[in-house]
């Protein structure tokens, strides 16, 4: 089942999304949101798998407010603005809708998450680093550390690979089943969190400091 909130000024364009979501099996669409700041709150709390998310909206554009949602969310841009395609494309978006669009263009962009979804079944993670294409392991990972403009993979065999990349392009890349971000600057592969002290997670010689952004799904995944 996929999760998913939609946020737009635009009442009309919001009563549309939910009348095609409805339609779609396997699709829930848990809130609409013709507010961001209340888009944010629900966030902070209820995590989701995919937002439906206009570009042009009065106060910050759609894509500044993707790029700072801190959990692993999928995206589907709605937007009248054909110009931020490319933009768009550059975080990952799974789709890009051009209103006004049909059921069946809405329909074929859900399709697309859910084989994102499957895909994430790969047990292997692909990047460019050092003029090579390296394929590492998930279960060699020890963790990945986010430094500016580059990622650091550190693996259980004590070495390192260093990409550019942002923290949020690699976890796209990552089984969410696997893998949670616990800090801006930090990932880790969620069977390697097996000790907590004073809010920091101990691997190896690491010792990773959770964010407060970050907490509740850290700990909502311990205790599961």
């Amino acid at each position: 089942m996929i999760r998913a909130i939609a946020l737009d000024d635009e009442i009309l364009a919001l009563r549309i999304i939910e009348n095609y979501a409805d339609k779609i099996e396997n699709l829930t669409l848990e809130k609409v949101f013709n507010k961001q700041s209340d888009a944010q709150k629900h966030l902070n709390k209820f995590p989701v798998d995919l937002i439906f998310l206009d570009i042009e909206m009065p106060s910050k554009n759609g894509l500044d407010f993707y790029k700072n949602i801190s959990q692993h969310t999928k995206v589907i841009f709605t937007t009248a603005y054909s110009e931020y395609a490319v933009d768009a494309f550059n975080v990952n978006a799974i789709d890009y809708l051009l209103k006004p669009f049909s059921f069946e263009r809405f329909k074929a962009a859900v399709e697309k998450v859910k084989n994102n979804t499957e895909n994430n079944d790969v047990k292997h993670l692909s990047i460019r680093a050092d003029y090579k294409l390296h394929k590492i392991n998930f279960n060699d990972i020890l963790l990945i550390e986010g430094l500016d403009d580059y990622i650091q993979i550190h693996l259980k065999d004590f070495t390192k690979i260093t990409a550019r990349s942002s923290m949020k392009n690699i976890l796209e890349k990552l089984s969410e089943k696997d893998f949670i971000r616990v800090h801006r600057s930090y990932i880790v592969p969620i069977q390697n969190i097996k000790t907590i002290v004073n809010r920091n997670i101990h691997i190896g010689d690491f010792i990773i400091p959770i964010g407060e952004t970050y907490k509740d799904e850290v700990m909502r995944i311990v205790n599961r």
